[in-house]
């Protein structure tokens, strides 16, 4: 997922950056961690392990560390945060927590800041935020302009990008943050169709939403973060699916797993040229074929 500014990073994120994969479900709660080098393709590597096997977390990063925010372990809510080093494996060491338990929130991220927002709570409006590079519990950000679950969320190094979602129907409301401020989002403009469980990724530039739950759907379409107005058709995805993870370098996108029809849990990794327009092609597979993971990396547009 997606991930968060205005500090600059030395890391060369077009080249070497690394997309990680943490938690879902595929017929039973996942505590899987997997990695991929975004750069090439191929199939993904066991990272280690979140402490908890958990389904719906959201995720964030900066350039050395990548954070898992909330879900839901044995039908329970959970506000718990966890991070694991970007450049090494390992098993997620505890963060510190939400301000409200929450599932299927979306976070982002800028090279110092990590927001999470909405989820099931409610469902949830809240925006939290934490300071990536230190440990502690998060502090409220503001609220996004419609509480709503299973939403997708992006970011430049300045700002913060939610898009569609569910509270009771299915939404094509996005809405937009300046990460290194505080206060209530403001709306952006709208996706092509409502939509519940889409995923998102970015370059500095240019916002990818994709997939989500319409009856499944393949459609990928974007926004120019820097902007604001109605999202605009990219291409598909090589399968309708929803809830899949996602993350970015900061020229590819990668949408990784998510549910099919039956229910059936996708393994599929797939990948697009983030500044261009066209259909996704396949990249390779999780280790484990899940939906409601959580994408984060090292190279996003955010950083």
């Amino acid at each position: 997922m997606p991930i968060l500014g205005t500090i600059a990073s030395s890391f060369d994120n077009t080249v070497a950056a690394r997309g990680v994969f943490g938690g879902g479900y595929g017929g039973n709660y996942s505590n899987v961690i997997d990695y991929v080098e975004i750069a090439t393709t191929g199939n993904a590597t066991d990272f280690g392990d979140l402490t908890v096997a958990t389904y719906g977390v959201a995720g964030c990063s900066s350039s050395t560390r990548g954070l898992f925010g909330g879900g839901e372990i044995s039908a329970a809510y959970v506000d718990t945060i966890e991070y694991v080093t970007i450049d090494t494996t390992g098993n997620a060491t505890d963060f510190g927590n939400l301000t409200v338990a929450r599932h299927v929130a979306a976070g982002c991220s800028s090279s110092t800041r990590g927001l999470f927002g909405g989820g099931v709570s409610g469902p949830s409006n809240v925006i939290d935020y934490i300071t990536i590079a230190t440990t502690g519990n998060a502090t409220d950000f503001g609220d996004l302009t419609l509480a709503r679950n299973s939403l997708a969320s992006c970011s430049s190094a300045t700002r913060g990008v939610w898009a569609g979602g569910s509270n009771s129907t299915d939404r094509n409301n996005i809405d937009y943050v300046t990460i290194a401020s505080t206060g209530n989002a403001t709306d952006f403009g709208d996706l092509t169709a409502a939509k519940s469980g889409p995923a998102g990724c970015s370059s500095s530039t240019r916002g990818l939403f994709g997939g989500g739950y319409d009856g499944f759907i393949n459609v990928i379409e974007y926004i120019t973060i820097a902007s604001t107005g109605n999202a605009t058709d990219f291409g598909d995805l090589t399968l309708g699916r929803h809830a899949t993870g996602s993350c970015s370098s900061s020229t590819r996108g990668l949408f990784s797993g998510g549910g099919l029809s039956g229910p059936v849990y996708s393994n599929v990794i797939d990948y697009v040229t983030i500044d261009t327009t066209g259909n996704a092609t396949d990249f390779g597979d999780l280790t484990v074929s899940r939906t409601y993971s959580a994408g984060l990396s090292n190279g996003h547009g955010g950083l």
